[in-house]
């Protein structure tokens, strides 16, 4: 099955109590494309400078990754984000935020691309992924990230957004600022009355929970003490459980819940070095080792 993802793609800089680190490859499309191509093939539809370092675009298409839809822009720079974690690292602090070719018209998805099964679209504004879910045929699965900007200052956009999404993936806190219900279990099964058919609640360091069916999955991060950047963790996790799930046939709620054990896993590969470099070093084996061992860490 098809796999696209449409986000953005990014120069990064990171400072975190490990050390600090310039000119990564950043941004949420770059990472839940590398995590999602351990499953298979992957569309990434994105826009970049020409100061986009060519060894960047390399690394991708190393990769079972399609970036004919990755538009080159002469007349822009690629999107540029540092940040600093301090502590637990449980936040990034935004010291320096260039959009530059973010704050344009976004890529179009290419025509060849238009008959993807399963769409992933990136944390943007929702009026955004509403037309960029315009433009595609007749996917199979559509789920969409988003942040409490969105929520909060387009909420209408928003909520119509939900009606056309098979599921979306969400922080606690955003969970808390669409719903105003504190406890996560009555939040997740607010959101399913709003239109999605599953619903992902992100707890950082204490896990996920997922709502579809009338069930509820309830798993626990992967213990590691090796924690040196948690950026684009979550859209490592949001790959892994899209990668898995469009590798496969079933999309019911036993899939759903194996799915978010691999996706647990890539975020936790990513969190253990800067930017992709978590990722690079391990294979497809050394993910479902860890996950037997996430299997056996979490029964009881």
């Amino acid at each position: 099955m098809s796999l696209l993802v449409t986000g953005s793609i990014a120069i990064d800089s990171v400072q975190t109590p490990f050390g600090k680190s310039e000119g990564l490859l950043g941004g949420s499309a770059s990472y839940f494309s590398y995590a999602a191509s351990f499953f298979g093939p992957v569309r990434l539809v994105g826009a970049v400078g020409p100061d986009f370092p060519a060894e960047f675009l390399e690394l991708l298409k190393s990769r079972d990754i399609d970036t004919s839809g990755l538009e080159l822009r002469p007349n822009s720079k690629t999107f540029r984000w540092a940040g600093s974690y301090k502590g637990s690292m449980n936040e990034a602090v935004t010291t320096d935020l260039q959009l530059n070719v973010l704050a344009e018209t976004p890529p179009a998805i290419p025509p060849n691309f238009r008959d993807s099964d399963f769409v992933f679209l990136a944390n943007t504004s929702p009026t955004l992924q509403l037309d960029l879910l315009s433009q595609l045929d007749a996917p199979r699965m559509v789920v969409a990230d988003t942040r409490d900007h969105w929520i909060s200052e387009t909420r209408d956009d928003f909520l119509a957004l939900l009606k056309k999404i098979t599921g979306l993936v969400l922080n606690d806190f955003e969970a808390k600022i669409l719903t105003g219900l504190d406890n996560m279990v009555a939040a997740g099964q607010a959101i399913l009355k709003l239109g999605p058919r599953f619903v992902v609640i992100k707890k950082g360091e204490h896990g996920c929970l997922l709502f579809a069916d009338s069930k509820i999955c309830a798993l626990p991060a992967y213990p590691t003490s090796s924690v040196k950047d948690p950026t684009g963790a979550g859209d490592c996790f949001a790959g892994g459980m899209m990668g898995y799930l469009a590798a496969g046939e079933a999309v019911d709620f036993s899939a759903l819940s194996k799915s978010l054990g691999f996706a647990t896993v890539l975020a936790s590969f990513a969190i253990e070095d800067f930017s992709l470099a978590g990722l690079q070093g391990i294979t497809f084996e050394d993910i479902t080792t860890r996950l037997e061992k996430f299997r056996t860490l979490s029964s009881f």
